[in-house]
């Protein structure tokens, strides 16, 4: 069996470039592989492309070491780390389109007895399909006993470098080896229990870990609704009831965003559409938060028009999916943004993300829409709509005294008093 001395990393976005430093940093050689020549230049710079804490140190250390280089081409290399966007196409079916390409451009680079492991998250099957792939492109490596495995990441943007060390870890393989062989790259990094089954359940496994907390997302956003209508501060009732031993609701806001909770339990529905019927209706709920959004800003902006005969100005802090990170995947805050901008073409939308440097391209060309400071959004806005919890924002809640304020997060409770 080969020894492993050389991983290619296939995908240096947020969590491939992370897997592809810790290696690194634990004496692995890593050859990353990215389809972006701004990443891969930046990678090669000893520098990241995004935001996110302590990954930079181990970056450039890694590249000072010479045990970190980034190319646009495929290298060969013992073991392959395919760490690409899994999203879904229209109707929530799973795109697997990135997944086969890189199986296509490492198929040409394997002679045998290399071991192949799919990180990004997939639904049941995706493991298999991409050894097929590689198959189909390379039928004589069926005697070639390669191994495949899937090892999907728990880590938590802005927490990355330290999860990857400390959180257990579950991996899947193709066979009893393969699982064996994955568990021994990751024990050189993964201090958590590594944990093993085959490709399919472990597969499954994150789908349902996201899709568990979608569910109790879904939860906390109907009662979000529910305790509008009824006058209900629905963030003291979840603190009271969540002091139940055995009660643990989660946090509402203006929907749910990112590239895992937001994606993976649509894969199982697209898997199980007629029995996946709890999944299905909590995403719907939380898909649907966005727009219940949206219509309390604008009967806030009719009470604003009819006192002042004019258009309101509206200020939109925080467009990433998360508090203080940049990462703006699937984020219902960038989309709530969006949507008030074209609703509003009358009203200057002024917008608040204090992770970027420029509007981000969905907001890009639309006349109304202007990227700002927090204390100059805030000041100039009639209405305050609160999407993201940053620290940053922590302390305005007191400007925004005497405004409307909608504050889905919750952050400002104290201060201003939230109205949705």
């Amino acid at each position: 069996m080969k020894k492993i001395e050389t991983v290619a990393v296939i995908g240096l976005g947020y969590i491939g470039l992370p897997t592809a430093a810790i290696l690194a940093e634990n004496g692995v050689k890593v050859l990353g592989v990215d389809v972006s020549d701004r990443t891969v230049d930046a990678v090669n710079a000893g520098t990241v492309p995004f935001v996110e804490p302590d990954l930079a140190d181990f970056v450039a250390r890694a590249v000072e070491k010479g045990l970190l280089s980034a190319s646009k081409e495929t290298p060969a290399a013992d073991a392959y780390i395919v760490a690409v966007p899994t999203p879904f196409k229209d109707g929530h079916s799973p795109d697997l389109g990135y997944i086969e390409a890189a199986a296509r451009g490492l198929a040409p680079q394997l002679t045998g007895d290399e071991l192949v492991i799919l990180e990004s998250t997939s639904p049941p099957g995706a493991t298999e399909h991409m050894a097929e792939v590689i198959y189909a492109a390379r039928p004589e490596l069926r005697e070639a006993e390669l191994d495949f495995a899937h090892c999907p990441e728990r880590v938590l943007p802005g927490r990355v470098m330290v999860e990857l060390v400390t959180n257990d870890r579950i991996v899947g393989g193709s066979t009893r080896r393969a699982a064996q062989r994955a568990k021994e790259l990751y024990e050189t990094f993964c201090e958590g229990e590594i944990l093993l089954t085959d490709t399919r359940t472990a597969e499954m496994a994150k789908l349902v870990e996201n899709s568990f907390r979608d569910v109790n997302i879904a939860f906390a956003n109907e009662l979000s609704v529910i305790c509008a209508e009824q006058g209900i501060d629905v963030w003291e009732l979840i603190e009271l009831a969540n002091h139940h031993p055995r009660v643990n609701i989660l946090q509402p806001g203006p929907g749910v965003g990112g590239h895992c909770i937001a994606v993976d339990p649509w894969f199982i529905v697209d898997a199980a559409p007629q029995t996946a019927r709890i999944i299905r209706a909590a995403r719907e709920i939380n898909d649907g938060k966005p727009q219940w959004v949206i219509d309390q800003v604008k009967a806030a902006a009719f009470d604003v028009q009819q006192e002042t005969g004019r258009t309101p100005v509206v200020a939109a802090l925080g467009l990433a999916f998360k508090p203080n990170i940049d990462d703006l995947r699937e984020s219902p805050a960038l989309n709530i943004a969006a949507d008030l901008a074209d609703q509003f073409s009358g009203s200057e939308v002024l917008v608040v993300e204090p992770n970027v440097e420029e509007l981000p391209a969905k907001l890009q060309g639309k006349a109304n829409v202007r990227l700002v400071g927090a204390d100059e959004a805030v000041e100039a806005a009639d209405i305050v709509l609160l999407l993201v919890d940053h620290d940053a924002f922590a302390d305005l809640g007191e400007k925004a005294a005497g405004k409307r304020v909608i504050d889905t997060r919750g952050q400002w409770r104290a201060e201003a008093g939230a109205s949705a």
